[in-house]
């Protein structure tokens, strides 16, 4: 049994609204179930079984909280999302017996579980350098009926990608300054459209992209072999960003449960 180094970026701060709902500016600290969803992603990895060292990469403020230091080592966000991820990469690999591929998993996914963890870790192939789940939407709303998400329409189907990847590090080394330009225009349409090609576009817009040709082009951009990881967990793709997104898990909780 396969197990990984995990690596917790948790330097996402929320609007104000949530922040004022919630009693926190930052993702990982929302409470819910009178517990931080850091509280709880750290409980999910460790009941796997399956997850070693555990680098949680924030803000101070997430660093003064004592769920903090249940992770193996803290340190201060990045000035960008893959520059906080590589910042818990390089700890790792400073340590004995760096590892070779990593899980990295966000901490603003409040329906995360040990099972989960482990479902996900089994699906991913172990000859690819990039695995990223991805959830059809009648999937998605098949378990959070009525939810809020944004699907990307491809020929195949209606997606939307999970907040946990498995990533080879020597990979991930290589693709970093491709991430960093792919991060800086992702508000960009004239930068993505350099980056990514008008006939890679021209067939997003006429839907007839697939997710095989996702799956080439970013091979091809960041000189890495990648694999979609489909009928993923529908809750990794659940994450809170806004004050729908919180509510709305808290009346699914209460009104469903917890399936795991």
């Amino acid at each position: 049994m396969t197990t990984f180094d995990a690596i917790l970026p948790a330097g996402g701060n929320l609007d104000a609204t949530l922040a004022e709902r919630v009693g926190t500016p930052n993702k990982a600290l929302i409470p819910f179930e009178g517990r931080t969803i850091l509280a709880r992603t750290l409980d999910a990895l460790e009941g796997s079984g399956r997850v070693g060292r555990t680098i949680l990469v924030g803000t101070p403020e997430v660093q003064a909280h004592p769920d903090a230091k249940r992770a193996s080592r803290f340190l201060p966000a990045g000035t960008s999302g893959p520059d906080t991820i590589f910042r818990g990469l390089k700890s790792l690999l400073e340590e004995p017996s760096p590892p070779a591929k990593v899980l990295i998993v966000t901490t603003d996914m409040p329906f995360l579980s040990p099972e989960l963890v482990i479902q996900f870790l089994d699906l991913c192939p172990a000859d690819k350098d990039i695995c990223v789940p991805l959830v059809t939407k009648s999937q998605f709303l098949g378990r959070f009926p009525g939810a809020d998400a944004t699907f990307i329409p491809l020929r195949d189907d209606s997606w939307t990608a999970g907040c946990a990847y498995v990533m080879d590090v020597a990979a991930f080394q290589r693709a970093l300054p491709h991430l960093e330009r792919l991060f800086q225009n992702r508000k960009s349409k004239v930068g993505m459209i350099r980056m990514l090609g008008f006939g890679f576009l021209w067939k997003f817009v006429t839907k007839t992209l697939t997710v095989p040709d996702v799956e080439r082009k970013i091979q091809s951009m960041l000189h890495c072999s990648g694999s979609a990881i489909l009928n993923a967990p529908a809750e990794l793709a659940y994450d809170i960003d806004f004050l729908d997104d919180y509510e709305y898990a808290l009346e699914h909780l209460k009104t469903h449960g917890r399936r795991n």
